[in-house]
């Protein structure tokens, strides 16, 4: 089996995410998630900016 890595490079890189409050408890567990991976390829958490919105619906609007 042949496995391919890389390193994520996250110098001066901003991101975005939009959550649905819909199925929260779910949806919450994959924002921390999210951060978590973020955060371990050193993404900075001022670098991150979370938009939560009502439903699946409002996330292209958003995006």
């Amino acid at each position: 089996m042949k496995t391919f890595e890389g390193k994520l490079v996250s110098q001066n890189i901003k991101v975005g995410i939009v959550a649905a409050r819909f199925n929260e408890f779910i949806t919450s567990k994959l924002l921390s998630g999210a951060m978590d991976g973020l955060l371990r390829h050193d993404v900075q958490d001022a670098d991150v900016h979370v938009a939560w919105v009502p439903g699946a619906f409002e996330i292209p609007l958003v995006a």
